[in-house]
């Protein structure tokens, strides 16, 4: 059965340079902001929060069931009924990228500790 393109799981990324010191402070505001979003927003699969070894770098990742779900949770950043911009400010990110994919393949290793391939299409 051939999925539509609407119905391929969506993956956003936000990758912010900081400063070092800024890194735990923004990993806490990112995690309760990650929460939120997968409490009101339908359609959150999963998410990480990840730094690099030099703390200079912080990388949110989320993954949503559709780009529709994925972009209704990116629309109440510009509404700002989510404080990202604030967040932003707080944390004095030097830079801010933004990233959004498609969802094509995904390997997963299953409850039987088999590799399990999924390929989306």
């Amino acid at each position: 059965m051939q999925l539509s393109a609407n119905n391929r799981g969506f993956t956003q990324l936000i990758e912010f340079e900081i400063e070092p010191h800024r890194q735990p402070a923004l990993v806490m505001a990112l995690s309760l902001q990650t929460e939120r979003l997968a409490r009101d927003f339908s359609g959150f699969l999963s998410a990480s929060i990840q730094a690099s070894d030099d703390g200079r770098r912080v990388l949110n990742y989320l993954q949503w069931q559709t780009r529709e779900a994925g972009e209704a949770a990116f629309r109440s950043f510009e509404r700002g009924e989510q404080d990202f911009w604030g967040l932003i400010r707080a944390h004095q990110a030097k830079t801010v990228t933004f990233g959004s994919f498609q969802v094509l393949h995904s390997l997963a290793l299953g409850p039987d500790d088999a590799l399990h391939c999924n390929l989306v299409g």
